[in-house]
């Protein structure tokens, strides 16, 4: 999904892009619909806890992107980063879909050195072979995909910025991430590389995760075409992930290939 976000630095893969989330990344607008001409908004972005309070580490914004309607990319403004979590101030002036978001790709490498201990090293395909010691055995590199995003619409919503790129994990919704309502069914999809992710197990947690005791996860799982459907039960923010290990890593050295999405959706009251 080169075309879509820059990557991001490295560092932000040991936050979202291993098997577990130890804790949740997420991007939260400050509104997701607007109907005025032009319009301000501020993100909040943080890796926490708890859904959506900042109380671990902020999320790294360096190469934050906006792109909006038919491929325009708007500007960013007033990033900062604090201790527990980063901001950010963007104008919207053209009306449509923007979709705000950060992307990262790299490689991991484990291995056994030449005295027989366990390592592991991060780097790019350019450099990832200085940062595995020479002598080193039992070399396993793994590519990793990760995407933390959320969707703004002024004005009249479009669909310009889901169009798919045909590589790695891409979220294409078929309902409309900016026309959600409680008790009403969504329908998302899921491409890996172009073709449908079916059986993907897709995870949904309303925000607000510190007044509960429980999670009050949502599992689903695409079907054959990809696609699945999520009933809201209440509105609010909420928090969606999926990730998937297999396929085709696009990078040669690479022998096995980890890719996420991670989305934070707003939900309105009927």
């Amino acid at each position: 999904m080169k075309n879509t976000f820059k990557w991001a630095a490295l560092a932000l893969a040991a936050t979202i892009s291993l098997p577990a989330l130890a804790h949740k990344a997420f991007i939260v607008p400050s509104s997701t619909v607007l109907s005025d001409e032009e319009a301000w908004i501020t993100l909040d972005a943080a890796a926490g806890n708890d859904l959506f309070y900042f109380n671990h580490r902020p999320l790294n914004l360096e190469h934050l992107a906006v792109r909006g309607p038919e491929g325009y990319v708007q500007e960013i403004d007033n990033r900062a980063e604090g201790k527990l979590r980063a901001s950010a101030d963007v104008h919207l002036t053209k009306p449509g879909t923007y979709r705000i978001g950060t992307s990262m790709e790299g490689l991991f490498a484990f291995f056994v050195d030449a005295e027989g201990k366990r390592g592991r090293a991060r780097g790019t395909p350019e450099n990832i072979d200085k940062q595995i010691p020479a002598g080193a055995k039992d070399v396993r590199i793994t590519q990793t995909q990760s995407i933390v995003e959320t969707y703004v619409t002024l004005g009249k919503p479009d669909a310009s910025v889901f169009a798919p790129t045909g590589k790695g994990l891409e979220f294409v919704p078929v309902t409309h991430p900016n026309d959600l309502f409680a008790g009403e069914p969504a329908k998302f999809r899921f491409l890996l590389d172009g073709k449908p992710a079916k059986d993907l197990e897709v995870t949904v947690i309303p925000g607000a995760t510190r007044y509960r005791n429980a999670q009050d996860e949502i599992k689903l799982k695409t079907d054959a075409a990809g696609e699945f459907s999520v009933t809201w039960p209440a509105a609010g923010m909420y928090w969606m992930n999926a990730s998937v290990e297999g396929g085709k890593p696009s990078v040669a050295k690479a022998q096995a290939r980890r890719a996420s999405y991670t989305a934070t959706f707003e939900v309105l009251p009927q």
